[in-house]
């Protein structure tokens, strides 16, 4: 790989910590700090992503490049750092946060000119790891893997993962916080994104005052990412704000269509470039279920459940509108975009929703129906993606009771069943209101609904092979998650089987995981 082309420019512009000292700390006035990754003696690559690695100009890999992507014996041009940032997490101020398993390698730009930033997760403590080891172990780093990649061929926004390795070591962890550690395989995960930039790094100079160094962190941000900004003054600012809005309403309305539900939506949580990042007690959605949340820390406020994921990010957005206020100086402003941002995710929401059933438009009688839905789903316990697979089959959908039936979590009795019916009904007639074919209809629907969804069985029982050395679920999932509009394994396009539904891991998970 092109590993010499790896250069540190975020360092030679910002603040920074150069003492090389990774005991945790606070560090003031700051955004990053040095830091050296552990090394590891006998790290082994288990997958290696060569489309994303040529993608963004890092080329082919060989054997040599083992080291590097367990942050191991790095060349000179490596100078590895960890970020300061701060955040709300669970709706309350945390202060200075900071990338406490994240360690930065750098950024490389293709020969498009297109930038990316590379780092390692799990290489080591640093400044921010908030008394833990800055490890990961290869359950965690599994699914990060997998997953950024599942989202990235469903066509949402997100970082991405280069590869999985193990460590060669062991990690402690006690993985639902029971009071019951256990040792686990460690593992690195080399993942990469235009940029890892975050709502709590601009909350951490907001706090800190550090006024000037968060204007030039906004300039940075501007020059960088957002290139069709070319406003002046604080108009600049208004329109970064604006469009970081817009892509966080979208990411939202992406999260809603495909059936993810991040677990964990703190500020910290949150890209400024509206991407879906660190993937910790995910889940994509069994069965449809507005109040459910794959994570244990989140119970029992279900703060950041399945369907509260759309006012949560306007909250977020509240709290990156406080951190830019010393910039924007407009409290009117910030107030109507903020209020507009219900309206834009909610007609966007409708929309998306009209394309995954296969409706030409959004029309004002649509909102009911879509209730109705809802309401339906919940009751009756379907399976979120297999409905919509199973929707485009209707016409020769032969029993609705047997079919159906194979699609819930719970018992179809003919109460329920007559529902269906009735909604189904409802359904068809709409359909004919369409001003588009039926043939046009139905691509809609297929482009629109995946075949193909990472569940969080078949990752549990992908990281139960991997660790006992064996990969070819792993490939498997690999091909169908870059194919998921197409029904490549039929094993995977079944609701999650009974017996995973209380083993941790299948459903509930907590942040550590």
């Amino acid at each position: 790989m092109n590993i010499d082309k790896i250069t540190q420019p975020f360092t030679e512009i910002f603040p920074g910590d150069l003492s090389g000292n990774t005991i945790q700390r606070n560090t003031p006035k700051v955004l990053f700090s040095t830091v050296e990754p552990v090394g590891f003696e006998n790290p082994e690559t288990i997958i290696f992503n060569e489309k994303l690695s040529e993608e963004i100009g890092l080329g082919k890999f060989n054997e040599n490049d083992i080291q590097f992507l367990a942050a191991t014996n790095l060349p000179k041009n490596i100078k590895t750092y960890a970020t300061a940032y701060a955040g709300h997490q669970f709706g309350n101020w945390a202060g200075q946060l900071g990338d406490g398993r994240a360690i930065h390698a750098g950024e490389i730009t293709n020969e498009s000119g297109q930038k990316n930033e590379i780092q390692w997760k799990g290489a080591g403590a640093t400044p921010y790891s908030r008394h833990a080891d800055g490890r990961a172990v290869l359950r965690s780093s599994v699914r990060e893997y997998l997953m950024s990649e599942a989202m990235y061929h469903l066509g949402v926004p997100t970082t991405r993962a280069l590869s999985l390795s193990l460590t060669g070591e062991n990690v402690i962890r006690d993985m639902m916080y029971s009071g019951n550690p256990q040792e686990e395989k460690g593992a690195v995960v080399v993942r990469t994104a235009e940029s890892f930039l975050r709502f709590g790094h601009f909350e951490l100079l907001s706090a800190q005052k550090e006024i000037n160094t968060l204007t030039k962190l906004v300039d940075f941000t501007i020059r960088n990412y957002f290139k069709n900004i070319t406003s002046e003054g604080e108009q600049k600012y208004k329109d970064l704000f604006s469009e970081v809005c817009t892509r966080t309403a979208d990411l939202m309305v992406e999260w809603f269509r495909v059936g993810f539900v991040h677990g964990v939506m703190n500020t910290d949580n949150m890209s400024i470039l509206g991407l879906t990042i660190d993937y910790g007690p995910f889940s994509m959605m069994d069965e449809y279920d507005l109040n459910f949340t794959p994570n244990t820390t989140d119970l029992p406020g279900r703060r950041y459940a399945f369907g509260k994921q759309g006012q949560i990010s306007q909250w977020n957005l509240w709290q990156l509108a406080n951190a830019l206020f010393s910039l924007i100086k407009d409290e009117n402003f910030l107030e109507e975009t903020l209020n507009r941002y219900g309206n834009y995710f909610w007609e966007a929401h409708d929309k998306m929703l009209c394309r995954k059933f296969g409706f030409d438009e959004l029309r004002k009688e649509d909102e009911e129906f879509f209730t109705n839905w809802q309401g339906l789903m919940q009751e009756l316990q379907l399976d979120h993606t297999l409905f919509f697979n199973l929707l485009e089959k209707l016409e020769s959908i032969s029993d609705i009771k047997t079919d159906f039936q194979k699609i819930s979590y719970t018992s179809l009795d003919d109460p329920k069943i007559k529902k269906l019916e009735d909604f189904i009904q409802t359904y068809i007639q709409r359909s004919k209101t369409n001003f588009i074919s039926k043939e046009e209809s139905l691509d809609l629907m297929k482009k629109t609904n995946p075949k193909f969804i990472l569940r969080n069985y078949l990752l549990f029982e992908c990281i139960e092979e991997i660790n006992n050395g064996k990969t070819e679920l792993l490939q498997k999932l690999t091909k169908a998650l870059e194919n998921p509009y197409e029904e490549i394994f039929h094993e995977f396009s079944v609701k999650r089987p009974i017996d995973y539904n209380d083993i941790s891991g299948c459903s509930m998970l907590s942040c550590s995981s």
